[in-house]
């Protein structure tokens, strides 16, 4: 990957790779994220979309325990991604249910809504 991206999506691509790789590996097999790795990473790259509460254990380990596809207790790349697509969609319907929210009604102004 020595060449620049040269798209929008080229470089998120490339982030996904760099940011799995920044955490995995400190604990293990550096191609896996373990559950320490993986709540690292969560709280440190999503704790904006997780909220930081006091839940954040029982989250990881749920999370964990839906993406270790293989019960071995790690998640690998292919799990990451799947992981990462699924809170994507989640954030697409969100703010597109936000849009809709946002729209106004027939006959009433954009300015009638604020």
């Amino acid at each position: 990957m020595s060449k620049e991206p040269s798209s929008n999506l080229e470089s998120a691509m490339q982030m996904l790779i760099k940011t799995f790789h920044k955490y995995s590996g400190k604990e293990g097999d550096k191609f896996t994220l373990s559950r320490g790795e993986l709540k690292e990473l969560l709280l440190e790259e999503l704790g904006t979309y997780l909220g930081g509460s006091s839940k954040d254990n029982e989250a990881v380990e749920k999370v964990m325990n839906d993406l270790d596809a293989n019960n071995d207790g790690e998640v690998d790349f292919t799990e990451f991604i799947i992981l990462m697509g699924a809170l994507t969609v989640a954030c697409n319907d969100f703010f597109l249910d936000s849009k809709t929210d946002e729209t106004p009604k027939e006959g009433e102004s954009a300015e009638k809504k604020n």
